[in-house]
């Protein structure tokens, strides 16, 4: 008996102890309040990012890093790693001539894809697309009920890695679980933050002080804990622990195809990747567009007049005005066809007066960019094929 309720206790103290290291800030008195309203599979909170990762049983889950909040950052495995006989870095490789050199992908190996959650802590949209894909791999249905069998078929033939989220401090101080029908504005306050006199930081000047110290009141979802923007750690030496996580994992896993969800006000969309070789940037716009048309035929928000986009050289003039960043550096590692995706929020403004997407519409966005990314690879996989040596 005395030992039943001494577990019974512990019990009690994990649980408590869980609930007070994901509990999220709150909105500051006069800000909208979070709305509870939320479908079920509308689920971004890293509490939920928890509850969905205990019910893995086909994938193998796995802490890849601590952030300085002292949260965990999670990593999803699924599918069996193949040998790709690596001897040598992925640059030194290709300074011998041949990518093969880092890994050998023929046809005897599957496809690998790696999809990086928002490392952006207000950009949610893609924590709850992450979780339903997980739910599609685990049950073949999204939290709503809906099946997706071609999508859960994909995973018999890859390899899939999936971090739900990247940033898991900047999760917890964004008190919003859904931006939909909010003020751009309220998601600029708790995403880049605010200056000690209450002013926002905005985009792009919030990143013209890196590590964000000092002149901040409210440090926005952007960084963690220290201040670090994942998107643009200084990659050769990173600051961030999440940043060596992530790298490691691309560097290690060798995936074909690599995606950083992001977030924005305008229609969704895949971004030309800055300082990766020209033939990868005609494959992203490739896949860009070809989204862009399915996005179209099937009732969901896009560019109405093309993505037209082109491949072109970076920064021809000085100074120069495009990045390596995250996706700039996933690719540099390990070879991939590494983007980012933009995928509307659903906040109002001025300009926008009523919310352009629901959580249902955000929900296809997120999977049916998956699908898109699965077919497109199956399709187009390139294959590093044995070279002289």
């Amino acid at each position: 008996m005395k030992n039943s309720i001494t577990r019974g206790l512990v019990l009690v103290f994990f649980i408590i102890a869980s609930v007070n290291v994901f509990a999220q800030a709150v909105p500051e008195v006069g800000d909208p309040p979070n709305n509870i309203n939320i479908s079920d599979f509308y689920k971004s909170k890293l509490s939920d990012i928890e509850a969905v990762l205990n019910t893995v049983k086909t994938g193998k889950v796995e802490t890849i890093a601590t952030s300085p909040g002292g949260l965990p950052v999670f990593a999803v495995y699924y599918g069996e790693k193949d040998d790709f006989h690596s001897q040598a870095n992925y640059n030194s490789a290709v300074a011998a001539g041949n990518p093969v050199f880092y890994a050998k992908k023929g046809h005897d190996t599957k496809p690998v894809i790696f999809f990086l959650g928002p490392v952006h802590g207000h950009e949610i949209e893609g924590i709850v697309g992450l979780l339903n894909l997980i739910s599609i791999a685990e049950t073949g249905k999204d939290k709503r009920g809906k099946e997706w069998a071609t999508l859960k078929s994909n995973f018999d033939k890859c390899r899939v890695i999936i971090i739900p989220c990247g940033n898991p401090d900047g999760r917890k101080r964004n008190p919003y679980d859904s931006f939909v029908g909010l003020p751009i504005d309220v998601m600029t306050k708790y995403g880049q933050g605010t200056r000690k006199d209450g002013t926002l930081w905005r985009w792009p000047h919030v990143k013209a002080v890196h590590p964000l110290k000092g002149d901040v009141g409210i440090l926005g979802a952007y960084f963690n804990d220290n201040g670090i923007n994942i998107m643009h750690d200084d990659f050769f030496f990173p600051m961030a622990e999440e940043t060596k996580a992530i790298l490691k994992i691309a560097r290690d896993e060798t995936p074909d195809m690599t995606v950083s969800l992001h977030s924005c006000g305008y229609p969704p969309s895949i971004l030309l990747p800055a300082y990766e070789p020209l033939f990868m940037k005609e494959r992203v716009a490739t896949l860009a567009n070809n989204l862009n048309e399915h996005y179209k035929s099937i009732g969901l928000p896009y560019w109405t007049n093309g993505l037209n986009l082109e491949s072109t050289i970076d920064d021809e003039k000085f100074p120069p005005k495009r990045s390596f960043n995250m996706t700039s550096a996933l690719h540099h590692v390990s070879g991939s066809m590494a983007f980012t995706f933009e995928c509307f929020h659903g906040t109002v403004s001025p300009k926008i007066k009523v919310p352009v997407v629901n959580h249902d519409d955000i929900l296809d966005i997120q999977l049916n960019l998956y699908q898109e990314m699965f077919s497109y690879l199956m399709e187009n996989r390139l294959y590093w094929e044995q070279a002289q040596k």
